[in-house]
């Protein structure tokens, strides 16, 4: 009896690695079937070029499309700073101060599709739409000769930054949420402002959760399409996803395709290394 007891406390501890092992092992094999191999296949296809192997695709997408790549970098970066300063200054304003109907009414783009946000914004934009009819009502604006905010990247940046406040708001919100109450009762007692509050108070003690936020959207805005196919065919500069569609669809030509998936993917990781890096050094 005594002997199975010590072979059960023996087996007991190799148990446990092997049930942790199992519970690692799962979600990173999950990870190397949906993103890790789909990416390796991508990545071999793009050096494809008449058989040999070649960077002619990236030396042609950077050639061609060198201005949509930056178009769409800008257009990310614009979008993000306006999301991310309505999401932490809004969600501030409403941890401290508290507002179901507002907190709500942010939350609203949360249940909407991105291709309904961008027949929307389409319809809100136009130049004889919602927008400008509204505005040369109050005498802001020439109904007979309009502004076109659809096309091009001041209606881009307007329905991301719609659509993507509200999920920066909810995750900003909840890193808020999680710092004690204690420290706005002392802030207040000192005088201290909602604005002082926010900036001196919850952005330091949730810089990290920010940070995470932060590249999430980014990451959400280099890969979004239903938006920028929409509202950004202007002729001119074009979203990295708009050309990869054409260049499937129209030219027929899977292998400068994957080259745009590919330097999408890298300015996307590019984003994230760099708050992993920035961390590293904090915590270092």
């Amino acid at each position: 009896m005594e002997k199975s007891k010590g072979v059960s406390t023996a087996l007991a501890p190799k148990l446990y690695v092997v049930l942790i092992s199992l519970i690692v092992l799962i979600p990173v094999s999950l990870v190397c079937i949906v993103y890790i191999y789909p990416f390796l296949l991508s990545f071999a296809s793009s050096l494809q070029y008449k058989d040999t192997l070649s960077f002619y695709n990236y030396e042609y997408a950077m050639r061609v499309y060198g201005g949509d790549i930056l178009f769409t970098i800008y257009v990310s970066l614009l979008s993000l700073a306006c999301v991310m300063l309505i999401a932490v200054f809004a969600g501030g304003w409403l941890v401290i101060h508290g507002n179901r109907l507002i907190e709500f009414l942010f939350k609203i783009p949360l249940f909407i599709p991105f291709v309904v946000v961008g027949h929307a914004m389409r319809t809100f934009l136009a130049p004889r739409g919602v927008l400008n009819a509204l505005l040369s009502q109050i005498g802001l604006l020439d109904i007979e000769n309009p502004p076109n905010m659809i096309y091009g990247a001041l209606g881009i940046v307007i329905a991301l930054t719609w659509k993507q406040t509200a999920f920066a708001l909810l995750l900003i919100m909840s890193a808020f949420r999680s710092v004690d109450r204690s420290y706005f009762e002392a802030a207040r007692n000192f005088g201290a402002s909602t604005w002082r509050q926010i900036t001196g108070i919850l952005l330091p003690l949730a810089r990290g959760s920010i940070g995470v936020v932060a590249v999430l959207i980014f990451s959400s805005f280099l890969q979004n399409f239903s938006v920028v196919m929409m509202m950004g065919n202007s002729g001119k500069n074009k979203h990295i996803m708009v050309n990869i569609y054409h260049i499937i669809n129209y030219m027929y030509n899977m292998p400068l395709a994957n080259a745009l998936g590919v330097i999408s993917y890298v300015l996307a990781l590019g984003a994230a290394i760099i708050y992993l890096r920035q961390g590293m050094r904090k915590d270092a």
